[in-house]
């Protein structure tokens, strides 16, 4: 009887490993980076699951230049007077996302999401 791989089928059946060189792993993590880029299309395009894009882009991510890293400054408007919504405040993104929360959010969780939103 013929070993089984994953999901049932045997092993002759599935692809092959395609080995990447590194100069086409960081065009690919580039291309993942652009502003509206999604991971998802982008490892779809290159016959890639989503899961190897994120660990190429884990795994290169110390190697960007400084620029890729840094944060960036965005304008910021302060009200002369008290909000009338008791505190809320709102950030929008670079690309249009709006978060909204009141004043007395966890600071820690907030950078996170904004982090993770920056990320996308």
């Amino acid at each position: 009887m013929r070993p089984q791989g994953p999901g049932g089928g045997s092993d002759a059946s599935r692809r092959p490993r395609r080995s990447w060189p590194t100069a086409e792993k960081r065009k690919i993590i580039a291309e993942s980076f652009a502003p509206g880029a999604s991971v998802a299309q982008v490892a779809q395009r290159y016959g890639l699951n989503a899961n190897m894009l994120f660990t190429w882009r884990r795994q290169f991510q110390p190697t960007w230049p400084a620029s890729l890293d840094a944060a960036q400054l965005v304008p910021v408007k302060i009200s002369p007077a008290p909000s009338p919504t008791g505190g809320r405040m709102e950030i929008v993104l670079a690309g249009g996302e709006r978060i909204c929360f009141d004043a007395d959010v966890d600071a820690a969780a907030l950078a996170r999401v904004v982090k993770a939103l920056s990320r996308r």
